[in-house]
């Protein structure tokens, strides 16, 4: 296997993908771990949605995370709400401009025409090699997994049809079972 040139691929693809978020989130005055911030919290489901979330996700520093927060609930992107059933979380819910920008932004629409290149069996061997790269390299350094709760070993599936989480004991809608999560195993 060819490491190095796949790590110099990833690399380089990382970069650019760097330099576009930074690109288009400047025109919104956003910084790079902003903007990550930002989608991060388009995609994780309601126990994944507290600045510790975040803080994982992401790799940061609490502070880092702090800070990130505070600008994107200034900028009204982000609101902060405390849990109902335990008033020391926080849960972070995008608004209304947040949701707007990040369709405008996310993925770049550089990104968005590069990948139109790639034929649909292309795009099917790329995403599946990608994910099982992701995977293994998450085991390696005992990172956690942030699946969706469909894959998740937690997730109950009802004789109804309905889903369960398991640790929680609550329901989970259609919805949130695409939603990723910090807990998935």
């Amino acid at each position: 296997m060819k490491e190095k040139q796949l790590f110099d691929y990833l690399e380089r693809l990382s970069n650019l993908l760097r330099n576009e978020m930074r690109t288009e989130g400047s025109e919104y005055g956003l910084q790079p771990i902003q903007m990550e911030a930002l989608y991060y919290l388009s995609i994780c489901n309601r126990y994944s949605d507290t600045p510790m979330g975040v803080t994982e996700y992401l790799g940061q520093t609490k502070g880092t995370v702090s800070q990130t927060i505070k600008v994107l609930e200034k900028k009204g992107l982000i609101t902060k709400n405390a849990d109902k059933n335990d008033k020391r979380l926080t849960h972070l819910k995008m608004t209304l401009e947040g949701k707007t920008l990040l369709a405008k932004t996310i993925p770049p629409p550089k990104f968005s025409d590069a990948c139109d290149v790639l034929n649909q069996s292309e795009s099917d061997a790329v995403t599946e090699a990608l994910n099982n790269l992701l995977k293994t390299l998450q085991k390696k350094n005992n990172l956690k997994a942030f699946g969706t709760c469909k894959a998740c070993r937690h997730n109950i599936r009802n004789t109804d049809g309905s889903c369960l989480c398991g640790l929680t004991k609550e329901p989970l809608s259609e919805k949130d079972i695409e939603l990723i999560c910090r807990e998935y195993e």
